[in-house]
């Protein structure tokens, strides 16, 4: 090897070298400590297929707020008619607003005649989504689906 091309790869491997050798800035997700609190109306129908809809207003303690659609969706041994007003649903691991956004797995069992009441926990990933209300319809069966909160 001549002495330039040993010069001009020692140079390289150095410069290499100190690319790798220079630590990164460690990187810290945010922490997923915020909670939001959602209220909304639903009304929905069910043979089989189960569909509601409703919108809503999601606030969080970091005071981000944004009004939501709700969309539900799925199937199973259900047939009725009913809706919510009123309802109310508590967010919990996400680090803003925009975690709250997307589909959460659903599944219960209903079983409702004129004024009746609900409770559910949903969950998308990590995130869980604690839902009450009250409200009037005919309802019975067993479902899964997801329950879709986007932008309104």
């Amino acid at each position: 090897m001549s002495k330039h091309t040993l010069a001009l790869t020692a140079a390289l491997l150095l410069g290499a070298g100190a690319l790798v050798a220079v630590p990164a800035a460690p990187v810290h997700a945010a922490e997923a400590n915020v909670k939001c609190h959602l209220t909304f109306s639903l009304s929905g129908w069910s043979i089989l297929y189960k569909h509601a809809e409703g919108s809503g207003t999601v606030r969080c303690e970091n005071g981000q707020q944004a009004e939501v659609k709700i969309v539900m969706i799925g199937g199973g041994l259900t047939a009725g008619k009913y809706r919510i007003d009123h309802g109310t649903g508590d967010i919990t691991h996400v680090r803003g607003i925009d975690d709250v956004f997307g589909d959460y797995a659903q599944a219960g069992a209903e079983a409702g005649v004129v004024k009746s009441g609900t409770a559910q926990v949903l969950t998308k990933g990590t995130t869980s989504l604690a839902l009450a209300g009250h409200g009037e319809g005919i309802n019975l069966g067993v479902s899964v689906g997801k329950f879709t909160i986007s932008h309104r």
